[in-house]
């Protein structure tokens, strides 16, 4: 668990030295939980909503696409619930004045229990060698079993007593696990309360004729009041989707791990419309679909997990996260929720407009249901840092050296090749700069010719640049190149004239997608 920590310590680390992520207005000691992406972040982070988009949108002729506004009519959130309802169950610790969310501070304490689970199987895998099975050692191994029935008796109770709101059971539970605030060590607790997790502000010239308005918590009712306009002018028939991405806003009580859990992030959220009695098949083919999503990242099954949960929102009939083993233990990525026709009622009801959708094939109105698939694009970017981030040992003749390289998927690299001249002078540049051009139409290339061309592979290795192009001596006469492979560190001699459609091949998205179709 150590271990893990430290690598997370270093990924953090790594994300500031090479333009990743930095603290937002750092210079003032920074806002807490509020990030801003460099030129590298922010480049990785448009690739995987490109890939999101693309993958939503441009393979489903049924679902279109939407960017409504970050402001919305103060009713709207009365209407949605998240006014009366939008709460987390808030503890404060006495000594520490430090104030946590009293479901993470038990969910942290099963994660503790996960965490000797995986000791256990560790030693068993290394008792064993290559006869072991997992699977059998996790269903027989008493000690594993009980482990389990602690998580799931833990976390059944947690679930149960959040939604009775029985607040007082929730710091019993804590109480009698002997929950210690990470602080201070402290078991000196408050009462748990409530705690609404929407920011307002206004909207006006004056603050007597101002009107009291929020920000987002959330990019799903932009896409609600905007059902009949999306329907009516973009000719769809249920069952239909309307996919959107965009900035949300919720005042977390403890905001932490870096970009996993933040006051200001992205969503990318699809909304799929059917008709009542269909959301369960939609529910599983959209759980199913989406895991299938993740998987083509290529960072292997094994690092996921669905999580049915027990505690359903008061707008859902099923809901399941995917959840992703981070270095801090498998947390939620993104959520399918069976929102039935919570949604779109409300909204009738407090608007006065009928929202309904005519089935010719039903020869009915009716308000539709729907299934969400709801993806947070920072903790997306987080999973792919966390998985990419490696540090490696390799030979130069008879010295070992260490690199530290992000093996980022081609097609998500933020620069997907960089153009050396292998020195500065005898017309080398001039045909770097000639070939970074002509690459540069098609493809996101940086031209590099600083330093050695040693320290060059290693920054193009800690940004994730999966090839570099030397331009060398022999390039004038046979107007060939080396390329440079990341990952194996191999060298090729190619041809300028071949680079575009080897790089094509090599980075561009459509072989990710064709495995989706």
């Amino acid at each position: 668990m150590a271990n893990q920590e430290e690598i997370f310590k270093k990924i953090i680390s790594h994300a500031k030295e090479y333009g990743f992520v930095f603290q937002s207005s750092e210079i003032y000691d920074g806002l807490s939980a509020v990030y801003d992406y460099g030129p590298y972040g922010s480049e990785l982070k448009q690739n995987l909503k490109t890939y999101w988009w693309k993958a939503m949108v441009q393979l489903h002729e049924e679902i279109v696409g939407l960017d409504s506004a970050i402001f919305m009519h103060p009713t709207t959130w009365k209407a949605s619930g998240h006014i009366d309802a939008f709460n987390d169950p808030m503890i404060d610790n006495k000594d520490s004045k430090k104030r946590y969310r009293a479901d993470v501070l038990v969910e942290d304490y099963c994660a503790k229990i996960e965490a000797k689970i995986d000791k256990e199987i560790k030693k068993a895998a290394k008792r064993f060698g290559d006869s072991f099975d997992e699977a059998t050692f996790r269903s027989t191994n008493p000690r594993v079993l009980g482990y389990q029935e602690k998580i799931e008796t833990i976390l059944s109770r947690l679930g149960k007593s959040l939604e009775a709101e029985d607040l007082g059971d929730v710091k019993a539970l804590i109480e009698e696990l002997e929950i210690a605030c990470p602080v201070s060590g402290s078991k000196n607790w408050t009462e748990v309360r409530q705690f609404n997790l929407m920011f307002g502000t206004k909207m006006g010239s004056t603050a007597e004729g101002s009107t009291d308005l929020y920000l987002r918590p959330e990019t799903a009712q932009g896409i609600f009041v905007n059902f009949l306009n999306v329907q009516k002018t973009a000719r769809m028939k249920i069952p239909f989707g309307i996919a959107q991405t965009g900035k949300a806003f919720r005042n977390e009580i403890v905001a932490r791990q870096f970009i996993f859990r933040m006051r200001e992030f992205e969503q990318m959220e699809m909304q799929f419309f059917v008709a009542p009695g269909d959301e369960m098949k939609w529910y599983e083919y959209w759980k199913e679909t989406r895991m299938k999503w993740h998987e083509s990242l290529g960072f292997g099954q094994e690092f996921y997990r669905f999580h049915d949960h027990e505690k359903l929102a008061h707008y859902a009939n099923a809901a399941a996260d995917i959840e992703f083993k981070f270095p801090f233990g498998f947390k939620e990525v993104e959520g399918i929720h069976s929102r039935t026709d919570y949604d779109l009622s409300k909204h009738q009801e407090f608007s006065g407009k009928k929202l309904q959708y005519f089935d010719p094939e039903r020869n009915e109105h009716y308000v539709p249901y729907v299934v969400e698939t709801s993806i947070g694009l920072d903790r997306l970017f987080l999973l792919v840092m966390s998985q990419c981030f490696k540090e490696e040992s390799y030979k130069t003749g008879d010295r070992e050296e260490t690199r530290t390289v992000l093996n980022l998927p081609p097609f998500l690299a933020p620069v997907k090749a960089s153009i050396m001249p292998l020195v500065k002078k005898d017309g080398l540049p001039e045909k770097a700069r000639e070939i970074f051009k002509k690459l540069s139409l098609n493809f996101s290339v940086q031209y590099d010719e600083k330093d050695s061309i040693g320290k060059r592979y290693r920054r193009q290795d800690a940004i994730g640049t999966p090839f570099c192009i030397t331009v060398d001596h022999d390039t004038v006469d046979s107007n060939t190149v080396t390329l440079r492979d990341r990952d194996n560190m191999t060298q090729e001699r190619i041809s300028i004239d071949s680079l575009e459609e080897k790089l094509r091949s090599k980075v561009s998205m459509e072989a990710q997608l064709g495995s989706l179709i």
